[in-house]
């Protein structure tokens, strides 16, 4: 069916036009003249059509060898026009295929492009996380080197106080002493114990004087021990706070490199999209050199439908004058 409005009247009135300007009416010349509007299959039908017409109301008048020279003429337009026909098919087919390539191209290079988008999206995210992780190392390092820093200070701090227990009880000892020494001495100079008492009680003064300073020396000793395990319990907590830290950054690494690990997975697909597409192309550009070498052929056979016909025409013109002499011979 007509496309766009084409029907046998406009046609024809076109094709009057043509021939008004001394034109051939060919089908591109009729399509030209329509407004390149109209399949070429419907033109051509229509032609054939008013030629038929044509040659009916003409047939009666024309000698036969203007028959045979316009059948000639007909027949050599319609090889011509069918050649074209085919050949202006092909080639459209071929811009079809030709337009869906280079869509499939573009989709390619885009989905490339994406990819590689993706990709360097996930090593920049794969180095964030090594630079997290190295972090990560050198803040567990820090805590086992002040974790290892307090416990040896620990351990100094509690053979300080073995030491101070020592000296509180070598002075014990000596106090013990002192009193026995003092008990001895009432005991053996009994005598003098008025003149020697002033002297005495001033000792005794003096000895619990220096036992109430080791006293109070023993009670700040006792703070300063008490703080020290209340640090040290302080410093057990937060390195147990690290611990846990610590074991909840793996934890989150691990899912990193398992989403790492699922992402090149999807990349892998990708790739094998990628040379799939890349194969079809391939199999396109075959295609599209296959399409070219039957247009080629189609050509090669319109110039050999050509020369026939010049074949055929001279051939006619050999055969005119037999027929005229025939003719006269009737008569």
């Amino acid at each position: 069916m007509a496309r766009g409005g084409i029907n046998k009247a406009l046609v024809q009135k076109a094709r009057q036009a043509i021939l008004a300007r001394g034109e051939n009416p060919s089908i591109d010349a009729v399509r030209g003249e329509l407004g390149n509007t109209g399949s070429k299959t419907t033109i051509h039908r229509y032609l054939k059509e008013l030629e038929s017409v044509e040659c009916g109301r003409n047939v009666a008048s024309i000698p036969l060898s203007e028959q045979l020279a316009n059948l000639v003429g007909q027949l050599a337009d319609q090889l011509g026009e069918d050649a074209q026909a085919a050949v202006a098919l092909e080639r459209e087919q071929l811009a079809r295929e030709r337009l869906d390539y280079q869509n499939q191209a573009r989709l390619a290079e885009s989905r490339i492009q994406q990819l590689e988008s993706q990709c360097s999206g996930l090593a920049e995210q794969f180095q964030a996380v090594q630079q997290a992780l190295q972090q990560e190392q050198q803040q567990r390092q820090q805590a086992e080197v002040e974790n290892a820093r307090l416990l040896q200070a620990n351990r100094d701090m509690g053979e300080r106080l073995q030491d101070r227990d020592g000296q509180i009880r070598s002075l014990e000892e000596k106090h013990q002493h002192a009193r026995d020494a003092l008990e001895h001495y009432r005991q053996a100079r009994k005598e003098q114990r008025e003149q020697e008492q002033r002297r005495h009680e001033s000792q005794v003064q003096q000895m619990q004087l220096e036992l109430k300073q080791l006293q109070q020396t023993l009670i700040i000793k006792q703070d300063e021990l008490t703080q020290l395990n209340r640090d040290n319990a302080r410093l057990l907590t937060e390195a147990w706070q690290l611990q846990k830290e610590q074991h909840a950054q793996q934890q989150l690494l691990a899912q990193k490199v398992q989403a790492l690990e699922a992402l090149q997975i999807s990349l892998a697909g990708a790739e094998r999209l990628n040379e799939t597409l890349e194969q079809r192309c391939r199999t396109l550009q075959d295609e599209v050199s296959r399409l070219g070498e039957i247009s080629a052929t189609q050509a090669q056979q319109a110039q050999n439908l050509e020369a026939r016909l010049v074949e055929a025409t001279e051939r006619l013109k050999l055969l005119a004058p037999l027929a005229n002499s025939d003719g006269a011979c009737g008569a």
